[in-house]
């Protein structure tokens, strides 16, 4: 909490409190009291011009106007600049709430939209890391609802870049992977989730399912490389009246490894 108390006189009594949630940055623009105003509680006042006057210390009153003033304006720039980070807070946050609804209707190019404004307007700013973590989460689920999986890959991983720990982008983003038959990868994010939440059921049923899918995919790729070398080994051999046929590969069950011999 920090208080910011003016030097103003015994009649204007000011402090500005200001909260930062650890939940949701959408109280971060506003006061603890729940209805969008500054709580209020009574702060410090400094000694006014009819007190100093009876001291007959005119002079005095005289010399700390200067900097009296100059204190006041710097509170009322940080005032305003406060202000203006709460206006934001709260206009990204209703942008995010309508592109919710958006969503909820099934207008995904709208909801994107409107996740975009609220990432625009809260961009740079601390308090809002939350909040534009989960619009890009939120856009992410948008990509995946219209089958743009590359995209949603993107804004899984913007949001987890604002907030590694953030479960439902890595459950967006596997499936995304899952979607492109990136499996290793999706593999990957299910056990980034079991690191995170131990306790989650899910995740070790799709590592399961996922696994073989893994497996067949390394197969077929070895397989089209292997093909792949036997073109560019005839290719070569060729010119000697070879070709790969004459070598024979067989395979070391216990290493996995290779051994090849030539045959005529």
């Amino acid at each position: 909490m920090v208080l910011i108390e003016p030097h103003y006189s015994d009649e204007q009594q000011v402090k500005v409190t200001m909260t930062t949630s650890e939940t949701t940055p959408v109280s971060a623009a506003r006061s603890s009291n729940g209805n969008g105003e500054d709580a209020a509680s009574d702060g410090f006042e400094t000694a006014s011009e009819r007190d100093v006057a009876e001291n007959g210390d005119d002079d005095h009153v005289h010399n700390q106007r200067p900097p009296e003033q100059k204190g006041s304006d710097s509170y009322q720039d940080a005032l305003n600049d406060d202000h203006l980070k709460e206006k934001a807070l709260a206009d990204a946050n209703d942008a995010k709430m309508e592109g919710n609804k958006l969503f909820g209707n099934g207008q995904y190019d709208e909801a994107l939209s409107q996740y975009e404004i609220a990432l625009r307007v809260a961009a740079d700013m601390p308090p809002a890391v939350e909040l534009r973590s989960i619009c890009h989460s939120n856009r992410a689920a948008c990509f995946l609802k219209l089958g743009k999986y590359e995209e949603t890959i993107k804004e899984c991983t913007k949001a987890l870049d604002l907030n590694p720990s953030y479960i439902k982008a890595l459950i967006r983003r596997g499936e995304a992977h899952e979607k492109l038959q990136n499996f290793e990868e999706a593999i990957a994010d299910m056990k980034k989730i079991l690191e995170l939440d131990p306790s989650n059921n899910q995740a070790p049923k799709a590592i399961r399912c996922l696994e073989p899918l893994a497996a067949e995919k390394r197969e077929k790729l070895k397989e089209e490389m292997i093909g792949k070398l036997k073109e560019l080994g005839n290719s070569v051999l060729g010119r000697f009246g070879m070709s790969v046929d004459n070598f024979k590969a067989v395979k070391d069950p216990k290493t996995g490894s290779y051994s090849i011999s030539f045959q005529s």
